[in-house]
Protein backbone atom coordinates (compact mmCIF):
# COMPACT_ATOMS: atom_id res chain seq x y z
CA UNK A 1 0.00 0.00 0.00
CA UNK A 2 1.60 3.33 -0.63
CA UNK A 3 0.76 6.42 1.72
CA UNK A 4 0.65 10.14 -0.20
CA UNK A 5 1.69 12.30 2.14
CA UNK A 6 -0.09 15.34 0.42
CA UNK A 7 -3.48 14.40 1.73
CA UNK A 8 -5.12 17.56 1.66
CA UNK A 9 -5.61 17.59 -2.32
CA UNK A 10 -8.50 16.19 -3.52
CA UNK A 11 -9.22 13.07 -3.95
CA UNK A 12 -9.00 12.81 -7.67
CA UNK A 13 -5.89 14.51 -7.22
CA UNK A 14 -4.38 12.13 -4.83
CA UNK A 15 -5.07 9.18 -7.55
CA UNK A 16 -3.42 11.28 -10.13
CA UNK A 17 -0.61 11.55 -8.30
CA UNK A 18 -0.23 8.21 -7.19
CA UNK A 19 0.26 6.75 -10.37
CA UNK A 20 2.81 9.53 -11.35
CA UNK A 21 5.04 9.26 -8.32
CA UNK A 22 5.04 5.21 -8.19
CA UNK A 23 7.71 5.12 -10.07
CA UNK A 24 9.59 8.08 -9.31
CA UNK A 25 13.33 7.65 -8.19
CA UNK A 26 13.89 11.27 -7.22
CA UNK A 27 13.77 12.81 -3.80
CA UNK A 28 11.52 15.74 -2.56
CA UNK A 29 12.20 19.01 -3.65
CA UNK A 30 14.08 21.37 -0.94
CA UNK A 31 13.76 24.88 -0.39
CA UNK A 32 16.04 27.57 -2.37
CA UNK A 33 18.96 27.95 0.48
CA UNK A 34 18.79 31.99 -0.53
CA UNK A 35 16.72 34.33 1.44
CA UNK A 36 17.18 32.45 4.76
CA UNK A 37 16.89 33.80 8.06
CA UNK A 38 20.60 34.82 9.31
CA UNK A 39 21.96 32.75 12.24
CA UNK A 40 21.98 34.27 15.24
CA UNK A 41 25.62 35.71 16.96
CA UNK A 42 23.56 36.96 19.90
CA UNK A 43 25.49 36.26 23.07
CA UNK A 44 23.48 34.45 25.67
CA UNK A 45 24.39 32.31 28.97
CA UNK A 46 25.11 28.41 28.10
CA UNK A 47 21.93 26.56 28.72
CA UNK A 48 19.61 29.75 27.35
CA UNK A 49 17.74 29.35 24.42
CA UNK A 50 15.94 32.56 22.77
CA UNK A 51 13.26 30.07 21.03
CA UNK A 52 11.85 33.21 19.16
CA UNK A 53 14.72 33.04 16.54
CA UNK A 54 13.47 32.03 12.93
CA UNK A 55 16.22 30.10 12.22
CA UNK A 56 15.23 27.19 14.73
CA UNK A 57 11.64 26.48 13.79
CA UNK A 58 9.99 23.61 12.12
CA UNK A 59 9.07 25.03 8.48
CA UNK A 60 5.23 25.73 8.00
CA UNK A 61 5.16 23.22 5.10
CA UNK A 62 6.66 20.28 6.92
CA UNK A 63 3.45 17.83 7.22
CA UNK A 64 3.00 13.97 8.05
CA UNK A 65 4.31 11.79 5.79
CA UNK A 66 1.36 9.94 6.59
CA UNK A 67 -0.99 9.21 9.29
CA UNK A 68 0.35 6.33 11.70
CA UNK A 69 1.08 6.83 15.45
CA UNK A 70 4.17 7.00 15.75
CA UNK A 71 7.39 8.51 18.18
CA UNK A 72 11.15 8.55 17.48
CA UNK A 73 10.80 9.12 14.07
CA UNK A 74 14.09 6.94 12.41
CA UNK A 75 14.87 7.14 8.48
CA UNK A 76 17.81 5.66 7.13
CA UNK A 77 19.02 5.14 3.23
CA UNK A 78 19.70 1.82 2.86
CA UNK A 79 21.93 -0.32 0.24
CA UNK A 80 19.52 -1.10 -1.80
CA UNK A 81 17.76 2.35 -2.99
CA UNK A 82 15.06 2.44 -0.69
CA UNK A 83 14.70 4.57 2.87
CA UNK A 84 13.62 3.16 5.40
CA UNK A 85 11.56 4.05 8.49
CA UNK A 86 11.08 2.68 11.74
CA UNK A 87 9.94 4.44 15.23
CA UNK A 88 8.47 3.62 18.59
CA UNK A 89 4.58 2.23 17.73
CA UNK A 90 1.79 1.15 20.00
CA UNK A 91 -0.82 -1.49 19.46
CA UNK A 92 -3.50 -0.25 16.78
CA UNK A 93 -6.12 1.77 18.31
CA UNK A 94 -3.59 3.10 21.08
CA UNK A 95 -2.02 6.10 21.50
CA UNK A 96 0.95 5.21 24.18
CA UNK A 97 3.35 2.14 23.72
CA UNK A 98 4.09 2.59 27.32
CA UNK A 99 3.00 -0.96 28.33
CA UNK A 100 2.77 -2.97 24.91
CA UNK A 101 3.75 -2.60 21.28
CA UNK A 102 3.52 -5.28 18.40
CA UNK A 103 7.25 -4.78 17.80
CA UNK A 104 9.83 -3.38 15.72
CA UNK A 105 7.49 -1.62 12.18
CA UNK A 106 9.15 -0.76 9.06
CA UNK A 107 8.31 1.18 5.89
CA UNK A 108 10.30 1.96 3.04
CA UNK A 109 10.27 4.54 0.34
CA UNK A 110 12.18 5.25 -2.91
CA UNK A 111 11.70 8.76 -2.98
CA UNK A 112 10.90 10.38 0.48
CA UNK A 113 7.10 10.55 -1.00
CA UNK A 114 5.23 7.69 -0.91
CA UNK A 115 5.55 4.52 1.93
CA UNK A 116 5.07 1.29 1.87
CA UNK A 117 4.59 -0.15 4.89
CA UNK A 118 6.59 -3.51 5.70
CA UNK A 119 4.94 -4.46 8.43
CA UNK A 120 6.54 -5.97 11.82
CA UNK A 121 9.90 -7.38 11.24
CA UNK A 122 10.48 -8.23 14.83
CA UNK A 123 7.12 -9.07 16.24
CA UNK A 124 7.02 -9.47 20.06
CA UNK A 125 3.67 -11.87 20.30
CA UNK A 126 5.72 -14.33 17.98
CA UNK A 127 9.01 -14.13 18.84
CA UNK A 128 11.00 -17.33 21.75
CA UNK A 129 13.28 -14.77 22.96
CA UNK A 130 13.71 -12.81 26.45
CA UNK A 131 12.32 -10.07 24.74
CA UNK A 132 9.30 -11.22 24.27
CA UNK A 133 8.61 -11.77 28.26
CA UNK A 134 6.23 -9.63 30.20
CA UNK A 135 7.40 -7.40 33.28
CA UNK A 136 5.00 -7.26 36.02
CA UNK A 137 4.77 -3.82 37.62
CA UNK A 138 3.86 -3.33 40.83
CA UNK A 139 4.32 0.57 40.77
CA UNK A 140 0.27 1.04 40.84
CA UNK A 141 0.69 3.72 37.83
CA UNK A 142 -2.32 3.68 35.91
CA UNK A 143 -2.04 6.07 32.97
CA UNK A 144 1.42 7.22 31.11
CA UNK A 145 3.20 10.79 30.99
CA UNK A 146 0.41 11.99 28.67
CA UNK A 147 -2.39 10.43 30.49
CA UNK A 148 -2.72 6.98 28.42
CA UNK A 149 -4.52 4.39 30.38
CA UNK A 150 -1.88 1.60 31.14
CA UNK A 151 -1.53 -2.02 32.61
CA UNK A 152 0.62 -3.57 35.30
CA UNK A 153 1.27 -6.19 32.88
CA UNK A 154 4.06 -5.20 30.49
CA UNK A 155 6.04 -5.45 27.22
CA UNK A 156 6.97 -2.83 25.18
CA UNK A 157 9.69 -1.72 22.46
CA UNK A 158 10.84 1.91 22.23
CA UNK A 159 12.72 4.08 19.69
CA UNK A 160 13.94 1.38 17.08
CA UNK A 161 16.41 2.00 14.74
CA UNK A 162 17.43 0.50 11.58
CA UNK A 163 21.52 0.57 10.56
CA UNK A 164 22.85 -0.66 7.12
CA UNK A 165 26.29 -1.20 8.56
CA UNK A 166 28.47 -1.65 5.60
CA UNK A 167 31.36 -3.71 7.14
CA UNK A 168 29.06 -6.44 8.08
CA UNK A 169 26.88 -6.01 4.95
CA UNK A 170 23.34 -6.77 6.03
CA UNK A 171 20.99 -4.75 8.55
CA UNK A 172 20.89 -3.86 12.08
CA UNK A 173 18.23 -2.71 14.86
CA UNK A 174 18.96 -1.27 18.34
CA UNK A 175 16.19 -0.78 20.30
CA UNK A 176 15.26 -0.97 23.82
CA UNK A 177 13.12 -1.43 26.98
CA UNK A 178 12.38 0.21 29.77
CA UNK A 179 10.83 -2.93 32.19
CA UNK A 180 11.22 -6.42 31.03
CA UNK A 181 12.34 -9.79 33.57
CA UNK A 182 15.70 -9.75 32.14
CA UNK A 183 16.96 -6.26 32.68
CA UNK A 184 15.81 -2.95 31.82
CA UNK A 185 18.01 -1.42 28.72
CA UNK A 186 18.87 -1.32 25.15
CA UNK A 187 19.57 -4.64 22.81
CA UNK A 188 20.59 -5.45 18.56
CA UNK A 189 19.17 -7.46 16.33
CA UNK A 190 21.30 -8.46 13.22
CA UNK A 191 18.99 -9.40 10.13
CA UNK A 192 19.88 -12.84 8.87
CA UNK A 193 18.82 -12.16 5.14
CA UNK A 194 20.90 -9.04 4.71
CA UNK A 195 17.73 -7.54 3.90
CA UNK A 196 16.12 -5.06 6.08
CA UNK A 197 12.80 -7.19 6.31
CA UNK A 198 15.04 -10.04 8.56
CA UNK A 199 14.33 -12.08 9.61
CA UNK A 200 16.70 -10.99 12.83
CA UNK A 201 18.07 -12.31 15.43
CA UNK A 202 19.67 -10.85 19.01
CA UNK A 203 23.90 -10.67 18.57
CA UNK A 204 25.49 -13.14 21.04
CA UNK A 205 26.08 -9.97 23.33
CA UNK A 206 22.26 -9.51 23.90
CA UNK A 207 21.14 -13.22 23.70
CA UNK A 208 19.70 -13.18 27.42
CA UNK A 209 19.43 -9.79 28.25
CA UNK A 210 19.93 -6.17 27.30
CA UNK A 211 23.86 -5.48 26.27
CA UNK A 212 22.99 -2.10 27.48
CA UNK A 213 21.41 -0.69 30.98
CA UNK A 214 19.37 1.92 29.81
CA UNK A 215 16.99 2.69 26.94
CA UNK A 216 17.89 5.00 23.85
CA UNK A 217 20.78 2.42 22.39
CA UNK A 218 22.04 3.70 19.15
CA UNK A 219 25.18 2.95 16.20
CA UNK A 220 27.57 4.54 14.28
CA UNK A 221 29.79 3.05 11.39
CA UNK A 222 32.72 5.58 11.12
CA UNK A 223 34.21 5.64 7.70
CA UNK A 224 37.19 2.87 8.52
CA UNK A 225 34.09 0.08 9.28
CA UNK A 226 34.47 0.79 13.20
CA UNK A 227 30.82 0.79 14.78
CA UNK A 228 30.24 2.17 18.19
CA UNK A 229 27.54 1.85 20.31
CA UNK A 230 26.02 5.20 22.00
CA UNK A 231 24.45 4.51 25.51
CA UNK A 232 21.95 6.85 26.70
CA UNK A 233 23.03 9.34 27.12
CA UNK A 234 26.35 10.00 27.41
CA UNK A 235 28.83 6.99 27.14
CA UNK A 236 30.15 5.11 24.06
CA UNK A 237 31.97 1.83 23.32
CA UNK A 238 33.53 0.05 20.51
CA UNK A 239 31.89 -2.96 18.75
CA UNK A 240 33.71 -6.12 17.76
CA UNK A 241 34.46 -5.99 14.45
CA UNK A 242 31.91 -9.02 13.96
CA UNK A 243 29.03 -6.98 16.06
CA UNK A 244 28.24 -10.31 18.21
CA UNK A 245 28.89 -7.84 21.31
CA UNK A 246 30.56 -4.83 23.07
CA UNK A 247 34.88 -4.82 22.52
CA UNK A 248 35.87 -2.65 25.18
CA UNK A 249 34.43 -0.78 28.73
CA UNK A 250 31.57 2.08 28.10
CA UNK A 251 33.48 5.53 28.33
CA UNK A 252 31.63 8.96 29.41
CA UNK A 253 31.66 11.09 26.36
CA UNK A 254 33.96 14.01 27.12
CA UNK A 255 31.22 16.86 26.52
CA UNK A 256 30.75 20.33 27.93
CA UNK A 257 28.10 19.74 30.14
CA UNK A 258 25.36 23.15 31.13
CA UNK A 259 25.80 24.18 34.53
CA UNK A 260 23.35 21.84 35.84
CA UNK A 261 23.08 18.73 33.67
CA UNK A 262 18.86 18.38 32.84
CA UNK A 263 17.84 15.20 31.38
CA UNK A 264 19.18 14.64 28.13
CA UNK A 265 17.72 11.27 25.45
CA UNK A 266 17.78 10.05 22.24
CA UNK A 267 21.50 10.59 21.66
CA UNK A 268 22.28 10.17 17.89
CA UNK A 269 25.84 10.69 15.74
CA UNK A 270 26.60 11.09 12.62
CA UNK A 271 29.91 11.86 10.53
CA UNK A 272 30.15 15.18 8.20
CA UNK A 273 33.18 17.24 7.04
CA UNK A 274 35.25 14.97 9.08
CA UNK A 275 33.17 16.08 12.36
CA UNK A 276 31.92 13.88 14.46
CA UNK A 277 28.03 15.41 15.30
CA UNK A 278 26.15 14.06 18.63
CA UNK A 279 22.72 14.65 18.24
CA UNK A 280 20.47 14.74 21.36
CA UNK A 281 16.77 15.40 22.72
CA UNK A 282 16.92 18.16 25.66
CA UNK A 283 13.34 19.90 26.71
CA UNK A 284 13.21 23.59 27.57
CA UNK A 285 11.16 25.24 30.06
CA UNK A 286 10.06 29.29 30.46
CA UNK A 287 11.39 30.49 33.46
CA UNK A 288 9.85 33.40 35.75
CA UNK A 289 11.95 36.12 34.68
CA UNK A 290 10.91 35.75 30.85
CA UNK A 291 14.08 33.84 29.79
CA UNK A 292 13.85 30.38 28.22
CA UNK A 293 16.55 27.47 29.70
CA UNK A 294 17.68 23.93 29.30
CA UNK A 295 19.10 23.77 32.77
CA UNK A 296 16.40 24.53 35.24
CA UNK A 297 14.59 21.80 35.15
CA UNK A 298 15.18 20.59 38.86
CA UNK A 299 13.41 21.82 41.67
CA UNK A 300 15.31 24.40 44.02
CA UNK A 301 16.38 26.88 41.10
CA UNK A 302 13.97 28.52 38.85
CA UNK A 303 11.00 26.27 40.32
CA UNK A 304 10.29 25.07 43.80
CA UNK A 305 7.97 22.12 42.48
CA UNK A 306 7.43 19.39 40.06
CA UNK A 307 4.29 21.09 39.50
CA UNK A 308 5.73 24.06 38.59
CA UNK A 309 8.69 22.79 35.80
CA UNK A 310 6.08 20.41 34.35
CA UNK A 311 3.71 23.72 34.04
CA UNK A 312 6.80 25.86 32.34
CA UNK A 313 7.67 22.67 30.21
CA UNK A 314 7.59 24.59 26.72
CA UNK A 315 9.67 22.45 23.41
CA UNK A 316 11.71 19.33 22.93
CA UNK A 317 14.73 20.48 20.84
CA UNK A 318 17.23 19.31 18.90
CA UNK A 319 20.84 19.98 20.01
CA UNK A 320 23.94 19.20 18.62
CA UNK A 321 27.82 19.23 20.21
CA UNK A 322 30.61 18.52 17.70
CA UNK A 323 34.33 16.64 18.09
CA UNK A 324 37.30 15.45 16.27
CA UNK A 325 37.29 12.01 17.87
CA UNK A 326 33.55 10.16 18.84
CA UNK A 327 34.58 9.90 22.24
CA UNK A 328 35.20 14.18 22.24
CA UNK A 329 35.77 16.30 23.73
CA UNK A 330 32.88 17.78 22.48
CA UNK A 331 32.13 21.34 21.49
CA UNK A 332 29.24 23.50 23.06
CA UNK A 333 25.54 22.09 22.38
CA UNK A 334 23.95 24.21 20.12
CA UNK A 335 20.24 24.21 19.35
CA UNK A 336 19.38 22.87 15.72
CA UNK A 337 15.59 22.54 15.68
CA UNK A 338 13.44 23.74 18.07
CA UNK A 339 10.41 21.47 18.94
CA UNK A 340 11.80 18.08 17.01
CA UNK A 341 13.83 16.62 19.65
CA UNK A 342 14.72 12.29 19.63
CA UNK A 343 15.39 12.06 15.19
CA UNK A 344 18.26 10.98 13.03
CA UNK A 345 19.74 13.16 9.97
CA UNK A 346 20.25 12.16 6.86
CA UNK A 347 21.58 12.34 2.98
CA UNK A 348 19.20 11.64 0.42
CA UNK A 349 20.51 10.08 -2.66
CA UNK A 350 21.09 13.74 -3.68
CA UNK A 351 23.33 14.61 -1.02
CA UNK A 352 20.68 17.02 0.55
CA UNK A 353 20.32 16.82 4.95
CA UNK A 354 17.29 15.73 6.41
CA UNK A 355 16.38 15.42 10.00
CA UNK A 356 13.41 13.19 11.41
CA UNK A 357 10.71 14.38 13.81
CA UNK A 358 7.81 13.50 15.24
CA UNK A 359 5.88 15.84 17.81
CA UNK A 360 6.05 15.02 21.49
CA UNK A 361 2.77 14.97 22.87
CA UNK A 362 3.59 15.49 26.50
CA UNK A 363 2.65 18.73 27.70
CA UNK A 364 4.50 21.43 26.27
CA UNK A 365 3.42 24.81 25.73
CA UNK A 366 4.75 25.11 22.64
CA UNK A 367 2.08 25.54 19.63
CA UNK A 368 2.27 22.46 17.13
CA UNK A 369 0.70 21.45 13.99
CA UNK A 370 0.72 18.20 14.79
CA UNK A 371 2.02 15.11 17.31
CA UNK A 372 3.63 11.84 17.59
CA UNK A 373 2.81 11.67 13.68
CA UNK A 374 6.32 10.85 11.50
CA UNK A 375 7.69 13.80 9.22
CA UNK A 376 11.06 14.98 7.71
CA UNK A 377 12.81 18.39 8.17
CA UNK A 378 15.50 19.79 4.83
CA UNK A 379 18.13 21.00 6.65
CA UNK A 380 21.37 23.27 5.55
CA UNK A 381 24.85 23.39 6.85
CA UNK A 382 26.13 27.10 8.09
CA UNK A 383 29.31 26.61 8.99
CA UNK A 384 29.55 23.11 9.77
CA UNK A 385 26.15 23.61 12.05
CA UNK A 386 22.82 22.54 10.92
CA UNK A 387 19.91 24.19 10.92
CA UNK A 388 15.98 23.93 9.16
CA UNK A 389 15.25 24.93 5.74
CA UNK A 390 12.74 27.50 5.93
CA UNK A 391 9.92 28.06 3.83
Amino acid sequence: MKINFLNSLKLSALIMSASITIGCQSNPPQADHKNQPSISTKAQRYGDIDVTRPELQIPTSVKPLFDHWLRDTYVNLGHDGYYYMTGTVGMPGRKTAYDDSPGVKLWRSKNLKDWENMGVVFDLYKTDTWQGDYHHANDKRKVDLNGNKISQKRRTLWAPEIHYIKSQKTYFIVASVPENPNGRGSYILRSTSGKAEGPYVNIEGNKDGPIYPNIDGSLFEDDDGTVYFIGHNHFIAKMKADMSGIAEPFTRLAEKPYEVEPYIEGAYMFKEDGKYHLVQAIWSFKLPDGRFAYDEEKPGRAFETRKEIGEARYSYDVVIATADTPYGPFSKRYTSVIGAGHNNFFKDKDGNWWCTMFGNPRGDILERSFLTRPAIIPMRKVKGKFYPIQD
